[in-house]
């Protein structure tokens, strides 16, 4: 059998051959509820083999799936690791992963770091380094190929095929959209063709931007037509593609495109292809928006449709304060398996890094360094990134002070829900939201878990001691938090971790969409076309209330220093901005998002700082460190390098401004 490659849609350029039998990565299975993901694909050597009957069809769509990013994995989700919001120790590379180097500026030509574009450079181990965007899309296609033969898979009813077919289209357009929104303009992959090619049909270029939107916008729609609305068989088909899936993909896709880095961007309008041919459109068209807002509204309300809703924690067995209850609101909107504001779980991929997040905890027996770690620290610019108590920013909060945050306060017991009663701990970690206690933990940070207490009470319950010599603090050989924040959100509430015993990890799948992200992408799109429009309000002040919070109205009329900002498009753009910043916060997404709306060199070029993990006294300890003079090149660093040695092999090529 002739072996076959990519073809572009737009040009005779293909890529050349992956060469030997069909690669399949084993999915990761980590839940005792087994997914459709879990199972792996037998090595398929002649492809027709895998058309002639639909249990082995089956496999090839499996397949297909298993080129989706582990994003559970802080090792694999570039987005968690490679800006700002997550810092790992410093002095000691034992986590140190191509994701976390990239954060470091140390990307390249020579060897890029978590190459996509050549499948390498993705991972400490292997696991995943030949994974390629391109090689997944090469399987797609034979899929379609093949599953739109009708004469093909006899046995497969044609409700089926449909469906199967809308999947693949669905997947091949989310592994372009990946490409697109880390490299720019990209190949369209949209048929495959003979190696026998001639050489010159070997080679693909790149297309124009507004030719790779449009094209994967399409597929999404084709997609969207067959896709089920919902999943019927939870026990085995939840993390497969619907149409609310394929939808919200679709209105992230015109987010990116409508947003200044892609829309009118003129750092790149030189940039051309060897034909001459422009890859960035330097015109802005306020149009993008509409379809940003167009298309985030579709997924929305198919989302709503299908059930989906904000999480609330209504069923209260153990009689928990008021704090905590809005603290669970938020972390388990991320944590809860399949939650109900999840639209897309990756059942390839359940969130595996809580001993990363979570610390060992006064007044539990978690004494096991090696089992918590809590080495993921947030910088000090990402705690005081979240509103006051009053729902304002720090730094426009008009009633609080906060220009001496360092200085240390003692907690009174009214506090002992968020903070233990009388500990001293910086002005920073005080008046603050409930989003910032339920994301952060810190020296006197009260941490809810349901084994904290006998009873499952939060009366008297664990919090962090992070000084040196404590139990959170600095001083073990090999792990600590750098910076003096953990990560709290991301750790599920009914791990059980206060236990001599290794702790037991209640791992769940990584939500890769929730309902919140859409209506942010909304507001945003809703204030670009009107500036300060009432209806992004809110569909903020949604998010808002379950935060704990006031709406945007009332919180900058009572507590802002312009109190009007609101009204105007700047001002509910920085609103939009920030809200989403908070609320999506440690989820892979504030990576992107200063990408697209051209904030990464004003925010990747501040320092990263903690506080003074090496003081054993409350005086040594709250003194803000600098940590690492962190550096953005703009605009080289908005778009990975392709890298010297496909810019070579390949004279089509054009690489990257920058690089």
């Amino acid at each position: 059998m002739e072996k076959i490659i990519m073809k572009t849609k737009k040009s005779n350029y293909g890529i050349k051959s992956l060469v030997g039998s069909l690669f399949v990565a084993a999915a990761l299975s980590t839940s005792s509820c087994s997914k459709f993901l879990d199972i792996i694909p037998d090595n398929v050597a002649v492809v027709e083999h895998a058309f002639k009957l639909r249990t082995e069809a089956e496999k090839y769509l499996f397949t297909c799936y298993s080129y989706l990013p582990k994003n559970g994995d802080g090792w694999f989700n570039v987005g968690m690791m490679s800006g700002d919001e997550i810092w790992l120790p410093q002095e000691d590379q034992a986590h140190w992963h191509p994701a976390f180097r990239i954060a470091q500026g140390m990307q390249n030509v020579g060897d890029p770091l978590f190459n996509e574009w050549g499948g390498n450079q993705k991972g400490g181990d292997g696991r995943f380094n030949y994974l390629k965007m391109f090689q997944g899309i090469r399987h797609c296609n034979i899929f379609l190929e093949n599953l739109r033969d009708e004469s093909l898979v006899p046995d497969l009813p044609l409700a089926e095929r449909e469906r199967w077919i809308g999947e693949v289209e669905f997947l091949k357009a989310y592994y372009h959209y990946y490409l697109l929104q880390m490299y720019g303009p990209v190949p369209i992959i949209d048929v495959n063709t003979l190696e026998s090619s001639e050489p010159e049909d070997l080679y693909y270029k790149r297309e124009p931007v507004d030719d790779c939107v449009s094209y994967i916008s399409d597929l999404l729609d084709a997609a969207a037509e067959k896709l089920p609305p919902r999943i019927v068989d939870e026990n085995k088909e939840l993390g497969r593609a619907t149409k609310a899936i394929a939808l919200s993909v679709k209105a992230r896709l015109w987010l990116l495109a409508a947003s200044p880095l892609f829309n009118g961007n003129p750092d790149y309008a030189n940039f051309i292809d060897k034909d001459g041919v422009h890859l960035f459109n330097s015109t802005y068209d306020p149009a993008k928006w509409e379809k940003a807002r167009d298309a985030a509204k579709a997924a929305i309300d198919m989302a709503e449709e299908d059930g989906a809703e904000l999480y609330y924690y209504t069923n209260d067995r153990y009689g928990l304060s008021e704090d905590t209850r809005t603290q669970l609101n938020i972390r388990n909107a991320v944590t809860e398996r399949w939650g109900e504001e999840v639209i897309w779980g990756l059942s390839n991929s359940y969130f595996v890094n809580e001993a990363l997040c979570m610390p060992p905890l006064a007044r539990g027996t978690n004494v096991d360094r090696f089992q918590l770690q809590g080495v993921w620290g947030a910088p000090i610019k990402i705690a005081k990134q979240y509103y006051t108590k009053n729902g304002v920013p720090i730094e426009e909060d008009k009633t609080l002070d906060y220009t001496d945050y360092m200085t240390v306060r003692t907690a009174v017991n009214e506090e002992r829900f968020l903070i233990e009663p009388g500990y001293q701990t910086a002005r920073l970690n005080y008046d603050r939201e409930p989003r910032f206690y339920a994301s952060l933990g810190f020296d006197g940070g009260r941490w809810y878990m349901k084994d904290g207490t006998s009873t499952a009470s939060d009366e008297n319950g664990m919090y962090v001691q992070s000084k040196n010599v404590e139990r959170a603090g600095f001083g073990h050989f090999t792990n600590w938090n750098e910076t003096g924040y953990f990560i709290k959100k991301l750790v599920h509430w009914e791990s059980t971790t206060n236990t001599t015993n290794a702790p037991t990890w209640k791992q769940y799948p990584w939500p890769e969409i929730r309902l919140a992200e859409l209506y942010l992408a909304y507001a945003e799109a809703l204030n670009e076309i009107t500036g300060g429009s009432t209806e992004a309000i809110a569909y903020l002040d949604r998010i808002r209330e379950r935060a704990g919070l006031e709406g945007v109205v009332t919180s900058w009329t009572n507590y802002a220093k312009r109190p009007e900002k609101y009204q105007e498009q700047e001002g509910l753009r920085e609103i939009i901005h920030r809200e989403r910043l908070i609320e999506l916060a440690f989820e892979g997404k504030r990576f992107w998002d200063l990408r697209r709306w051209k904030k990464s060199a004003e925010e990747l070029n501040k320092d990263i700082t903690g506080f003074t993990m090496t003081g054993k006294t409350i005086a040594t300890y709250n003194i803000e460190k600098t940590i690492f003079n962190q550096t953005f090149i703009a605009p080289r660093d908005y778009f990975w390098p392709i890298g010297n040695w496909d810019i070579r092999r390949n004279p089509l090529l054009v690489e990257n401004p920058g690089w």
